[in-house]
């Protein structure tokens, strides 16, 4: 009996793509609140926190983040 293997490719992601994958589930089922709370819980203190704060909130303010929260929170 012989066996036909075929090449196969792996696309792996590179840990920042999942960092991030992980970023945004977060963000979709806890919301910015206890996003922020489980981030801090964990002290993830290695990087840069602005360009962490940037991915993650963008060109949120603080008045649309509390909008957010309240809205989740309703």
């Amino acid at each position: 009996m012989q066996l036909d293997v075929k090449m196969m490719k792996i696309k792996v992601m590179s840990d920042q793509q999942i960092l991030e994958e992980g970023f945004q589930v977060l963000m979709t089922h806890l919301g910015p609140s206890k996003t922020t709370r489980f981030l801090a819980a964990c002290r993830l203190g290695e990087g840069d926190y602005l360009k962490l704060k940037d991915r993650l909130f963008g060109e949120e303010t603080a008045e649309s983040l509390y909008e957010k929260i309240l809205a989740y929170q309703n």
